[in-house]
């Protein structure tokens, strides 16, 4: 295989000593002191960008583990988007690449990180209900229930919206519902597994709020389908009621 023409080879030399200053010797004919700058100002970038979406997981790790981790980052990962608001999500990723993580850093660390990026992803998405497609005074037992577009129903080992510096955490399989509102305003909640359950079963738009509970009732073996129904309608209003249900499909 031939070898790249001299100045790609420069263009190499030169990003891989940004990436890893300490590894990666300084290009032949540049100065090392202005190469330094260079290499502070990406990583400071980096960390700054980094830093806006993750405060409680560099908190939780401490300034030199989490740089160890942001400068990790810099030298192995290569990203497939250019965009700066991308650039936690290329990081979720990277956290979740096999060995990445040391084993000496806490086990709830990818499920923390993960938490707080959900909310950027939120926050910039570009989805937005269409409104012609939604009745919001249908019957949600006979129709099929829509869910708020900007969503996540989250499962995690760990209850991660409780950890916090020197907390003391124990695994928990918790759930958790985010979601986008009206406002434009990031909503949380904790929620049971009847109500990820059932929200997962709406997600996929093809149940009417009666089959979906029907399907649960069948899955918990319930001896009262009638209370799961009641239940379950209770539970449907109140997620609309919040804006993370917005109605039900128009036939």
């Amino acid at each position: 295989m031939p070898q790249p023409p001299e100045f790609q080879r420069f263009q190499y030399a030169f990003t891989a000593h940004l990436r890893d200053p300490r590894a990666k010797p300084v290009p032949s004919g540049l100065d090392a002191r202005r190469m330094g700058i260079y290499s502070r100002l990406v990583y400071e970038n980096l960390d700054s960008f980094l830093l806006r979406c993750f405060p409680v997981t560099r908190d939780v790790l401490g300034p030199r583990r989490w740089s160890r981790l942001v400068r990790a980052f810099l030298i192995a990962h290569r990203s497939r988007s250019p965009l700066f608001h991308q650039i936690a999500g290329e990081f979720i990723e990277f956290l979740g690449s096999k060995g990445v993580i040391p084993e000496n850093y806490p086990g709830f660390l990818l499920e923390l990180a993960h938490y707080e990026w959900v909310e950027l992803a939120l926050s910039t998405s570009t989805d937005m209900p269409d409104w012609k497609t939604i009745d919001s005074a249908g019957n949600l037992l006979e129709g099929r229930p829509l869910l708020n577009p900007v969503l996540a129903n989250l499962c995690y080992h760990w209850p991660v919206h409780h950890i916090r510096p020197r907390a003391r955490i124990t695994p928990a399989t918790t759930y958790l519902l985010l979601f986008r509102d009206a406002d434009d305003e990031i909503q949380f909640s904790e929620i049971n597994a009847f109500t990820a359950r059932l929200i997962d079963l709406l997600a996929l738009e093809e149940h009417t709020g009666h089959a979906a509970l029907e399907i649960i009732t069948a899955e918990s073996r319930h001896p009262s389908p009638e209370v799961v129904m009641q239940g379950g309608e209770k539970i449907m209003i109140d997620l609309q009621a919040r804006g993370a249900l917005l109605g039900i499909a128009r036939e």
